[in-house]
């Protein structure tokens, strides 16, 4: 207590059940990413040619049982994800430009579980 104001986290304040819908998100989270295949290993967009394709390499993800990989792609100006391709291969051509896009590339297991996304780099310089 200051000057009459109250500071700082106390008991009294909390919401405990939101503390606890949000702890087991989190864990059900965590669980779902040790269940997951590493990341995919460099990944990269190719920048030699401006075209309005665009084409992405990557090499396999170095644990875990592989099915394949998702190929995620969203608008610049949107902050989620918004289309998901999948595939069994190291590579993706889309017809889709990298001027208007931002990909990534996520490591998929057998059972579904979906690893973190990773941003290509520039490839071909």
């Amino acid at each position: 207590m200051e000057n009459g104001t109250q500071f700082g986290d106390l008991p009294e304040f909390m919401d405990f059940e939101y503390l606890r819908k949000n702890t087991c998100m989190n864990l059900c989270n965590l669980a779902n990413l040790a269940k997951s295949p590493s990341m995919p290993q460099e990944v990269r967009v190719e920048t030699r040619r401006l075209t309005n394709f665009t084409n992405l390499s990557w090499k396999a993800s170095a644990t875990g049982k592989v099915k394949g990989y998702n190929v995620l792609m969203r608008e610049t100006t949107s902050p989620v994800w918004e289309k998901k391709m999948f595939t069994a291969d190291t590579k993706m051509d889309l017809p889709f430009s990298k001027d208007n896009y931002f990909f990534a590339v996520q490591s998929v297991s057998e059972d579904g579980n979906e690893g973190l996304p990773v941003l290509p780099t520039p490839a071909g310089r």
